[in-house]
């Protein structure tokens, strides 16, 4: 199997480097899930949503992350490296015609769930390749006010996607969102749960400040955590009880249930 892996905090990010080891561990009882090559952005590019580039060069090249891990840093969003890696950096390295057997995006500093999922890049990369036909699979982990270890979440997101290619449910044009609770400390795998997005809003908050010029300005100040509600069962339910979320997720956003009502009204 050959893995692209991408993410949204950047190509040195502790996130996507812990992720890269526990896909293809140097050594240990788990074997490699696969071939992975990286491509990520060269800088952070949280909540960049799905955004692209269009009126500006992607520069890519090639750099050393680590001893184990080297990638292609693009100077783009996440799903800039995702259309750049499946259209022209992947035939280019393996042969026209050929694509990733899946992709992979994270590990996401943060947990991208609830409405959170139509912020993220993070979520948004794993889209991309789902929408361009490769299956795809978006991994994210719960902070909390203490260090994460993240070499732990990545062990423990590496067991749910084996089980979740095992299924033989994901395929083209597929797309899972798993998120990984606060980890600090070894343990077992945390329970896992299949549910639903939570889709209340985020309780915003902005701070009111003036710069030296004495102009107005707003400065974003609530978290992304906390949500107006939270309906039972959903992921953002699953992530307080320090369980893993697993949802899948489409990118077809038509409301189909109203399609019917909107032909009457132009009929």
């Amino acid at each position: 199997m050959r893995i692209m892996l991408t993410n949204d905090d950047g190509i040195h990010a502790p996130g996507i480097v812990a992720l890269h080891d526990a896909l293809s561990p140097a050594s240990g009882d788990v074997p490699p899930l696969g071939e992975v090559i990286v491509v990520a952005p060269l800088t952070v590019q949280s909540a960049t949503g799905h955004g692209i580039t269009f009126r500006s060069p992607l520069l890519a090249h090639e750099i050393d992350v680590n001893p184990r891990m080297r990638g292609i840093a693009v100077d783009g969003r996440p799903a800039d490296c995702v259309k750049l890696g499946l259209s022209s950096l992947w035939p280019e390295r393996f042969g026209i015609g050929t694509r990733p057997d899946l992709v992979v995006s994270g590990m996401n500093m943060g947990a991208n769930v609830g409405i959170n999922v139509l912020y993220s890049g993070t979520v948004a990369a794993a889209l991309e390749a789902a929408f361009l036909g490769v299956p795809s699979i978006a991994v994210s982990l719960h902070h909390s006010t203490s260090k994460p270890r993240y070499d732990i979440a990545a062990r423990h997101a590496r067991q749910v996607i084996d089980k979740v290619l095992a299924s033989g449910v994901l395929r083209s044009h597929g797309c899972v969102n798993i998120n990984i609770p606060v980890t600090e400390r070894e343990g077992p795998l945390p329970p896992i749960r299949v549910c639903p997005m939570n889709t209340h809003g985020i309780v915003d908050a902005f701070d009111k400040r003036k710069n030296p010029m004495g102009e107005t300005y707003y400065w974003s100040s609530g978290t992304p955590m906390e949500f107006h509600a939270t309906e039972s069962g959903t992921d953002v339910a699953t992530m307080s009880k320090r369980e893993i979320s697993v949802t899948p997720l489409k990118y077809d956003l038509t409301d189909e249930s109203l399609l019917g009502a909107w032909r009457a009204v132009f009929a």
